[in-house]
């Protein structure tokens, strides 16, 4: 497994779960992450789901958003005035015990394709997913608050920084 350096990191403090939402949509309007792999961390509870279902909200996707945590993955498509339609990949791999079951699941042709990809507890398949453009790391806080740890690991990373 190779190492990717992180080019950049900024933290923020999330005071409220509007905090997580004005972050989502901020992201949303950013052009870099239609094709962008985004992996969340944090332990149970610290809102990884959470902010991809406010994200996907900012996106425009309508109805119940449901957790992937026993389908693993979820998938959008999004359609999106004037420009191409937005494939969305959320992954939720709480539940490997292995990360040979990310092979076994046939998501390499999820992860070559076009598309948005989300990835929770992606340590769980270390070695397997390529190096994501944004890393989110949640910590919950003694107040209920977030501190947020962004680290870009690509120039798309770095973009959806600004």
């Amino acid at each position: 497994m190779t190492h990717t350096p992180i080019l950049e990191t900024r933290t923020q403090h999330w005071p409220d779960e509007s905090s997580c939402e004005v972050f989502a949509a901020s992201l949303a309007r950013n052009a870099a992450l239609a094709d962008a792999t985004l992996e969340l961390e944090g332990t149970l509870g610290a809102g990884k789901t959470t902010f991809v279902r406010h994200l996907l909200r900012a996106l425009g996707v309508q109805g119940r958003i449901k957790s992937p945590t026993y389908a693993v993955v979820e998938l959008y498509e999004l359609e999106r005035p004037g420009l191409p339609p937005l494939a969305v990949s959320h992954f939720d791999f709480y539940r490997f015990e292995s990360p040979d079951e990310w092979e076994d699941a046939g998501f390499r042709e999820l992860f070559a394709a076009p598309g948005l990809k989300l990835c929770e507890w992606a340590e769980k398949v270390a070695g397997r997913l390529p190096p994501p453009d944004l890393r989110i790391g949640l910590q919950m806080e003694a107040d209920d608050s977030r501190t947020v740890t962004l680290q870009a690991l690509t120039p798309r990373g770095q973009e959806l920084l600004r």
